[in-house]
C-alpha cells in the first residue's frame, strides 16, 4: 500500500460512537489510516474505483445496514475487501454477509489481534488485486514491449532495454536462458518490434525434429530428390524469406547440419536437396540455447566456428529466482488467466503462500510458475510436498500464521469428531465439551455439513441458520 498511508487505508462504518472510537484507536495504533463514518452513505462517497484499502462495517445500522452497504460497495468494486463487525447474536447475519461476498466477519467482543490479522490479510489481497489490474491494463496494450516482457526487476528492465536496442538492428542474436525462462517470447519480440515484423516468423525446435527429416525441413527438396519426394518442398529457412528464423535448442542440432547452417549464415544462401544452384535468402536468425555453448564446444558437441558466428549479439535471460520482484506480478496474471480458462473464481494468495512463492527456487522458471497458478485455481497443492507430522504442516503452506494454524487445527478436530460420531451433533458437541450452538457456529465458519459424516441420522434437528 501507499507508504504515506502507513500500513494502509481503512474506511470504518459504525453508528455507535464508542465502538467506532475504540476500533479506530486500535487500527490507528497498528499503523492504519482510518476514515471513520457513522453512516454508510457518507462512507460510500469516499470509495472510488481502485481505492487502495479495506472497508470495515457494522452489520446493524439505521438507514443502510451492513448487508445493503456491502452490495453497494460490491457494485463499485466487487474485489474490494469488506469486513463485517457484528455483535454475537448477529453471527447468522454475518455468515450470510460472507456468502454475499464479504471478506470475513469479526465479533465486537472478540480479540482485537484477530481483527488486525484479518485486516492484514485483506490488505495484502487488495494490494495484489490492484497490481494485477495495473498489469492487465498494461497487457491490453500489446503494442508496447512492457506488455510483452513483464516485470519491474532491474534484470527485466535491462532485458527490455537490450531487446529494444537489438530489435531495430538487422543482426543475428543468440538467446541464452534456462528452460521456461521465456526464450521464445524474447525471440518473438525481437521480430515484432523490428523492421521485419510484417514478414514471416518461423520457429523450429531443433531438438524435436527427427534427424532423418530435419535436413528436408530446414532446406527443402526438389521433386524426385529422394524416394518418396513426389513434389518440391520449400524448407523452413526459405519460407522465412524477408523475416525471422528462430532456431530453438540450437545445441541439439546434429553436427553435420551445423556445417550447413554455418554456411547459410555466412553466405546467406541455401542448397535445396536435388537442386544444383544455390538460393539466396534474406532472413534474420535468432538462436536459443538452454546450455552454455562454450561448454558444448569444449565437449566437442558443438562447432566452435558456428558458436562464434552466432555469438555476435548475445541476450542472457535472467532465471525467475533472480527476479523475485516479478514473481507475484506474474503469478497474479497467471491466476486470472487460469480462472478464465477453467471458468473459476480467482484464488486468494495468503501470507504463507506469498512468502513461499518468493523464496521457491523455480527450476522450471516462468513455465513452472504458470503451472503453479493453474494448480491453485484447480484447488490442488501449489507445491508437491508431503504433509508434516499429524497434518500440521500442509503441502505448500509451511510456517502458516498462528491464526490460520489455529483455524485449520480447529477444523481438523471437528471433522475428526464428526467422523467418529457419524455426524451426530449431540455426541460431537459432548465429546468436544462445547454447547451445540457453538458447534453449529464453528461448522458454519469452516463450511462443514453434518450430512457428510452421518450414516444413521440424528435425533436432534438444529435451529435454522441462514444459508
Amino acid at each position: 500500500m501507499d507508504e504515506e498511508n502507513g500500513n494502509g487505508a481503512i474506511i470504518l462504518v459504525d453508528d455507535e460512537e464508542e465502538v467506532r472510537a475504540s476500533i479506530s484507536q486500535t487500527l490507528e495504533l497498528a499503523g492504519y489510516q482510518v476514515a471513520a463514518f457513522a453512516d454508510a452513505a457518507q462512507a460510500l462517497a469516499s470509495i472510488t474505483a481502485d481505492w487502495p484499502g479495506v472497508v470495515v462495517s457494522d452489520v446493524k445500522m439505521p438507514r443502510i445496514d451492513g448487508l445493503a452497504f456491502l452490495q453497494m460497495v460490491r457494485e463499485q468494486d466487487p474485489e474490494l475487501p469488506f469486513i463485517i463487525v457484528t455483535a454475537h447474536g448477529d453471527i447468522p447475519m454475518a455468515v450470510q454477509a460472507t456468502r454475499l461476498g464479504a471478506y470475513d466477519f469479526f465479533e465486537k467482543t472478540g480479540d482485537p489481534e484477530t481483527l488486525l490479522g484479518t485486516i492484514e490479510r485483506a490488505m495484502e489481497k487488495r494490494r495484489l488485486v490492484l497490481e494485477n489490474r495495473a498489469l492487465r491494463r498494461q497487457l491490453d496494450s500489446r503494442d508496447h514491449l512492457e506488455g510483452r516482457i513483464i516485470g519491474r526487476s532491474p534484470a527485466v528492465i535491462e532485458l527490455r532495454r537490450m531487446v529494444t536496442a537489438l530489435a531495430g538492428v538487422d543482426v543475428d542474436v543468440l538467446i541464452e536462458g534456462e528452460t521456461g525462462s521465456g526464450k521464445d517470447l524474447v525471440a518473438r519480440c525481437l521480430h515484432d518490434f523490428g523492421p521485419r515484423a510484417e514478414r514471416p516468423f518461423v520457429a523450429i525446435n531443433c531438438g524435436a525434429l527427427p534427424r532423418e527429416v530435419i535436413e528436408s525441413e530446414l532446406f527443402g527438396h526438389e521433386a524426385g530428390a529422394f524416394t518418396g519426394a513426389a513434389r518440391r518442398r520449400i524448407g523452413k529457412i526459405e519460407f522465412a524469406q524477408g523475416g525471422t528464423l528462430f532456431l530453438d535448442e540450437i545445441e541439439s542440432m546434429a553436427f553435420d547440419l551445423q556445417v550447413r547452417l554455418l554456411r547459410m549464415l555466412q553466405e546467406r544462401t541455401i542448397d535445396r536437396l536435388g537442386r544444383n544452384t544455390p538460393i539466396p535468402v534474406d532472413i534474420r536468425v535468432v538462436a536459443a540455447t538452454k546450455v552454455d555453448l562454450r561448454q558444448a564446444v569444449a565437449a566437442g558437441s558443438f562447432r566452435q566456428d558456428l558458436f562464434y558466428r552466432l555469438n555476435v549479439a548475445r541476450l542472457p535471460l535472467p532465471p525467475l529466482r533472480q527476479r523475485p520482484d516479478d514473481i507475484l506480478l506474474l503469478f497474479g496474471i497467471f491466476l486470472r488467466a487460469a480462472a478464465d480458462r477453467y471458468r473459476r473464481s480467482p484464488a486468494d494468495i495468503d501470507a504463507a503462500l506469498h512468502d513461499r512463492l518468493i523464496t521457491a527456487p523455480w527450476p522450471g522458471n516462468i513455465r513452472e510458475l504458470r503451472n503453479a497458478a493453474d494448480r491453485l485455481v484447480l484447488g490442488m497443492p501449489v507445491f508437491d510436498e508431503a504433509p508434516g507430522p499429524e497434518g500440521c504442516q500442509l503441502p505448500g503452506f509451511p510456517q502458516l500464521p498462528l491464526s490460520e494454524r489455529l483455524d485449520r487445527f480447529e477444523k481438523a478436530v471437528i471433522v475428526e469428531e464428526l467422523r467418529r460420531r457419524a455426524g451426530q451433533i449431540g455426541q460431537t458437541a459432548e465429546a468436544l465439551r462445547i454447547p451445540r450452538k457453538t458447534l453449529y457456529l464453528r461448522m458454519q465458519k469452516h463450511g462443514l455439513n453434518r450430512d457428510d459424516y452421518r450414516d444413521g441420522g440424528d435425533q436432534f434437528d438444529p435451529p435454522a441458520v441462514p444459508g
